[in-house]
């Protein structure tokens, strides 16, 4: 007997979560052979480069995916009707049980859509509609003018399993009405994919090809990650960070691979000049002596080993903030609120927004060691993945019964 899965990538940041999910899979069907898993991997191609895609896949050893829809880039609406318009081809010709989707990118949420509106008639003549399951369910900024917070908010609502991170997003879920047995505490499988792949970092060379390496210690150096709409979008907003940046870049060099949306916004306002030495002879950007390092995007492992070495991390990422915190890096993060709680509370993380005198007070507070001790939140332990496809499969189990009758139909869900 085999369940079948699917899961979607969509976005970089959903590649490190499936990455773990992928790992529990195989492991799963290497130790068990009553019930093996069929494990389709869907991606989306919602944001694709070639180069990054392929090096982000052999960094998580990721499978091949086994469909790729190709939809690239366009607004918010359009890209997500080009998922669902793809994705319901996908289901009705794999026909899954089980739709794995994570985080809360529009592939997230365009695909829980299609999951929930697409019905097949299955082996025993009943219309049947596939287990929906978000992975890292019940996060909220409380703020509804990120997309993303849109994507949590509507997917969660959809999802029949719901798996989480920390505590508030359990409190978030059951202030919402969420029925308490749809809800997991299991864990954060970011954290899985850092703590798996932390040794294999350490043997990039990114730090002695960006010249950070002084004898066989790393000097100091700070990250700079920014690509939300709220930070770049605006010029003079973007403007004044950069401002902060520089200044801060006089105590040690800023290292910043820069998103795709954010250096079309550093190209469009003509900003570039930020890029090069202020301080001596205009080299050229990628000499060592620039003060703010501009880099492409680099692989994961790169930025790993990049991050774990850094005297402080200044970001607008989720997953940055979740990553330090096990790290224990210091995290300044450039925006108001934060879905991510438990890495203000446990980690190492610090909001301070778009404001320059409170980056720069920030940043003078960590380098003069004044910092918090983090400690590892409850469950980011590793495992998370492992209790996923273990709860996963027991449902299945139960919802099977002594018979092995299909696990969920039309008239399961709607009794009435």
């Amino acid at each position: 007997m085999s369940i079948k899965i699917l899961s979607v990538v969509g976005a970089r940041p959903n590649f490190m979560k499936i990455a773990a999910i992928c790992e529990a899979v195989r492991e799963y069907n290497a130790t068990n052979n009553s019930l093996s898993i069929d494990h389709v991997l869907v991606h989306t191609g919602q944001h694709y480069d070639a180069n990054m895609s392929d090096m982000f896949f052999n960094d998580l050893e990721l499978p091949s995916p086994n469909l790729f829809l190709g939809v690239g880039s366009g607004s918010h609406s359009a890209q997500t009707a080009k998922i669902m318009e793809g994705f319901e081809r996908v289901l009705l010709v794999e026909k899954p049980d089980i739709v794995i989707v994570v985080g809360d990118v529009n592939s997230t949420l365009a695909s829980a859509l299609v999951t929930k509106k697409t019905s097949w008639t299955n082996q025993t003549g009943r219309d049947f509609i596939p287990k929906l399951v978000h992975v890292e369910a019940g996060l909220r900024s409380f703020d509804r003018t990120m997309p993303e917070e849109v994507n949590r908010i509507v997917t969660d609502a959809l999802s029949d399993v719901l798996f989480t991170t920390e505590e508030s997003a359990n409190e978030n879920l059951k202030r919402e009405g969420v029925q308490a047995e749809k809800i997991h505490f299991v864990g954060n499988v970011m954290i899985d994919t850092l703590l798996r792949y932390r040794s294999k970092a350490k043997e990039s060379t990114i730090l002695k090809d960006l010249q950070l390496f002084d004898k066989d210690h790393a000097k100091p150096y700070a990250i700079l990650t920014l690509h939300r709409p709220a930070n770049v979008d605006d010029r003079e907003t973007l403007i004044k960070m950069l401002d902060a940046f520089l200044q801060i870049s006089r105590d040690m060099p800023l290292v910043f691979p820069v998103h795709p949306r954010t250096l079309k916004q550093i190209q469009e306002a003509d900003l570039g000049d930020y890029f090069v030495d202020h301080f001596i002879d205009r080299p050229e950007p990628w000499d060592s002596r620039v003060r703010i390092r501009l880099l492409p995007p680099l692989g994961y492992l790169d930025f790993l080993e990049l991050m774990s070495l850094a005297q402080v991390v200044l970001t607008d990422s989720g997953g940055i903030q979740e990553e330090t915190t096990i790290l224990g890096v210091p995290c300044i993060t450039l925006r108001d609120n934060t879905e991510r709680p438990v890495t203000l509370t446990h980690g190492t993380n610090v909001l301070v927004g778009s404001d320059c005198k409170k980056i720069i007070e920030e940043f003078t507070r960590v380098v003069r060691g004044q910092r918090e001790i983090p400690s590892a939140p409850q469950l980011w332990d590793g495992h998370a993945a492992r209790r996923i496809i273990r709860i996963l499969v027991e449902e299945e189990r139960r919802s099977a019964g002594p018979s092995g009758a299909e696990v969920q139909t039309i008239e399961s869900q709607h009794p009435d």
